[in-house]
């Protein structure tokens, strides 16, 4: 089993900058996928990063840019830096643990508000 735990969510203004983090904690193996998803009220959630073990990046075209995905295997931690926020970026941002069986694991979520 594993743990999942976000935090670093707020309001802010647009324009502004947000640093998530994501705590994992249980059975944790190096070979994984780490992304982070959010979900806007009445919309479906959505991909916003990934990145893989290997250290390979995914992002959604609309973060692209101003948002970056990192790890810190030695803490079991991931990482989403968000620059230049926008008001559409508002929503819950999820963190996501795949293992190496593609069993997915699922944080609490995190609000994220951006103000214009």
């Amino acid at each position: 089993q594993v743990q999942l735990v976000e935090s670093g969510g707020g309001l802010v203004q647009a324009g502004g900058s947000l640093r998530l983090s994501c705590v994992a904690s249980g059975t944790i193996f190096s070979r994984a996928t780490w992304g982070w998803y959010r979900q806007a009220p009445g919309k479906p959630r959505e991909l916003v990063a990934a990145v893989t073990s290997g250290g390979s990046t995914n992002y959604a075209d609309s973060v692209r840019g101003r948002f970056t995905i990192s790890t810190d295997n030695a803490k079991n931690t991931v990482y989403l830096r968000m620059n230049s926020l926008k008001p559409e970026d508002t929503a819950v941002y999820y963190c996501k643990y795949r293992n190496w069986a593609s069993t997915d694991y699922w944080g609490q979520g995190t609000q994220v508000t951006v103000a214009s």
